[in-house]
Parts: C-alpha cells; structure tokens; sequence
C-alpha cells in the first residue's frame, strides 16, 4: 500500500475496512517474504558449511596424496633397485664360467654370431650348457630386451608340440576351451631356443621349416596367416648330419638351420675348467645356505679333477649342491661327492689297449650302474644325480645294453 494512499479523518468506514485488509494483505506478504529469506539464510549457511568442509577434506587429501606419491617414489626407486638386483642375479645365474681355450673359443664365436639375423645350432651333450650359450647369443645382441622363449622340443608330447609352438583358436580341437597364443607368437621381435630339435617329428620339422623360410604361419583351427620376426637358435645332443643322412631329419631343414654351427666340448675335453666351476658353483650353493669360508679338500678337488663327468657342467653342479648340502659346512670331503670313490675306482677298470670307445662304455656302465644301485633302481633319482634327462638315461641303458 502506498504512502499517498493513507486515509485521512473523513474516509468513510468502507474505506478504513479495505485499508485495513491491504495492511493486513502487506503483513502477510512480508512474513512469508521473511520466511523464505530465513530459509534460503539457512540452507546457504548449509552450503558454506558443506563448502568449508569440502576445502578441509580437499587439503587433507592434498596432504595424503603428497604422501602417497612420496611413497610411491620410493616404491619405484626400490622396484628399480630390485629390477637391476633381480637382473645381475639371472646374469649370473646364466654366466658361462670357464677358462679353457675351448670355452673361450666358444663364446667368441657366440658373440660374434648374437650381431648377425642367422639361425644358429648349437650341437653338445647333454649338461655341456647349451642354452647358457644361446642366452649369450641372445643378450648379445640387438634383441637383448627382447623376449627369449624355451622350447624343449624332447619334453612335449608330439600331439601337444604343435600347439605349443603355434597355438590354437578356441574349439579347435577337444580341449580346446579358449584361445592360446603360441610360443613362437610369443617370441614375436625376440628369440626362440629350440632344444633337442633332433626330437621333433617329420611333420613338425615341416611346420617349423615354413616359419624360418616365410616368417608365417597359421593358429590351429584359423585361417588367418600371422607374420612374426623371430631369431631361431636350435640345439641338439645328437649328430645332426649323421641322422639327416640317415632320413631321420629333414635335410633342407638340417641346412637351413645349421647356417652357423657352435660344438660345445664335453667336460671331459676340458679339464681346465673342472676347478673353475666347481668353486663358481661352491660359492653359489654355500651362499643360499649362508656358509662362509667353506673350501674342498685336496682329496676332493683330485677326485673330481680324475671324474670323466658323463652329465657334463650339470652333473658337477648337482655334485657340489649335495655336497654342500651333506657335508659340515666347513670343507667339502671326497665322500661328501656322489662321485668320490667312483672318480678313484674306476680307473682300474680301464686298462692299456683299450680304444677311447672302450674305455668310455666300460666307465659308463660302471657309473650308471652305482648309480642306480644307490637309489635302488629309481631312474628318475639316479638321471637328477647324474644331471641328465630320464629318456637320455633309458637310452643309454639300452646303447650300453646293461643287465639291472
């Protein structure tokens, strides 16, 4: 109600009542104006307060973030630090020891082939290190941070190789219940290691002949050609030229494989090097066992310097891991060795006139022999002391057409 509008003494009672009534109208209006400003006073200090604590939690979390990247920081620093621990561990877990010329003559040729795209076949016994050696080749070269896949050619069942190496679509065979990505997929810009590649059949020899020449090949169960760049280094206990000669081993896969040929002498061939490993793997085991200042004895080191080592670097290494693990912990003895009286016995065995083959077979049937009569004719026990595979020790039996 405007000012100009009030009544003055002669209004008549008509217009004091409607003046009355916009009074009382304005009143109302005020008191529910005021009302909703009372509300909105309210539920703004709501607001400042919601907003206050807003900016109380954002500079907590400011703080707890702060901390939590300083942590990290030396949670990364620590991961670095362990990377590299982990990596000079698996550096020397794959070193190559040895001071003959023949190993050294061995590891130059290694270096020199790691700089080239050639496929490589290492040829030697079992236990002489042939993978310590691709591994050299390997780390060597352009694609030393690039992934080194294990393939153990002898060890898969032929049913089970193919889709080992190339992998399968889902419902490609029985069994099949998903996809598998193959071991030459997962090779894909690195290395793949074929061990004991003499084992593999015709059909596969095929298969892995196209993958060297093409830089292809199929999943099982798929059509669809899958490119890879893969360096193959193959190696083999057996004379590759002997059975492709003998039509057990595909001849163009023989020589497309053998373009660089590495020979890793016997143990035997080396005696040099007996000392040197054994002292390299005297350190390695006395140290995860926390021994320190423990030596051999002189009877010890004679015993093993006088072994032929049929396992090769495998059977010294299991040797002086049960030695450590058997003797006082101060000095490894002759009879700590599982070859200690073997080492010095045999030798009577082994007479003059006899041809090197002679002498070797009648060595061998002895130790296998002691062997087996020491774990009571348990195959797989008697090829873990002698370092060797379970089937190399069943053919051997046979080849030296032993009695047990």
């Amino acid at each position: 109600m405007e000012k100009n509008n009030l009544p003055d003494a002669s209004v008549s009672i008509d217009q004091l009542k409607k003046y009355a009534r916009d009074l009382a109208e304005v009143y109302t209006t005020e008191k529910e104006t005021r009302k909703e400003l009372k509300k909105a006073y309210q539920q703004l200090m709501k607001y400042a307060d919601a907003l206050n604590q807003t900016v109380v939690d954002l500079k907590d979390k400011n703080i707890k973030l702060q901390e939590a990247y300083s942590e990290l920081s030396k949670i990364h620093k620590q991961v670095i630090k362990e990377n590299v621990d982990l990596k000079n561990k698996l550096d020397m877990r794959y070193q190559i020891v040895g001071e003959s010329s023949e190993i050294k003559r061995v590891i130059a040729d290694a270096t020199k082939a790691a700089h080239s795209k050639a496929t490589v076949l290492i040829e030697g016994e079992s236990g002489t290190g042939k993978e310590l050696v691709a591994r050299l080749i390997h780390k060597s070269g352009p694609r030393r941070d690039t992934p080194f896949v294990v393939v153990n050619c002898g060890a898969i069942p032929e049913t089970l190789l193919e889709a080992e190496l190339f992998g399968h679509e889902k419902g490609a065979f029985t069994g099949a219940l998903f996809k598998k990505i193959g071991l030459f997929e997962s090779a894909d810009g690195g290395t793949i290691f074929l061990d004991e590649i003499g084992e593999m059949s015709h059909t596969m020899q095929v298969k892995f002949l196209r993958v060297l020449q093409e830089g292809t090949f199929n999943r099982i169960g798929s059509s669809a050609t899958i490119a890879i760049d893969v360096r193959a280094i193959a190696a083999t206990n057996k004379d590759l030229e002997k059975i492709t000669k003998e039509g057990r081993f595909r001849e163009d896969l023989f020589y497309r494989i053998n373009v660089v040929q590495l020979k890793i002498p016997p143990l035997r061939e080396r005696k040099k090097d007996i000392k040197v490993l054994a002292e390299h793997f005297l350190k390695k085991f006395a140290g995860e066992k926390g021994l320190r200042n423990i030596e051999f004895s002189a009877e010890a080191m004679k015993a093993m310097l006088s072994y032929e080592w049929p396992g090769n670097v495998r059977e010294l290494e299991n040797a002086v891991e049960r030695a450590v693990v058997m003797g006082d912990g101060k000095r490894i003895m002759v009879y700590d060795l599982p070859i200690g009286k073997m080492a010095v016995g045999l030798r009577e065995d082994i007479g003059v006139g006899m041809t090197l083959k002679e002498a070797q077979d009648t060595f061998k049937k002895e130790f296998v022999k002691k062997i087996l009569a020491y774990t009571r004719g348990n195959r797989r026990k008697a090829a873990e002391m002698m370092g060797i595979q379970r089937t190399y020790l069943s053919r051997l039996i046979n080849e030296l057409n032993l009695q047990l």
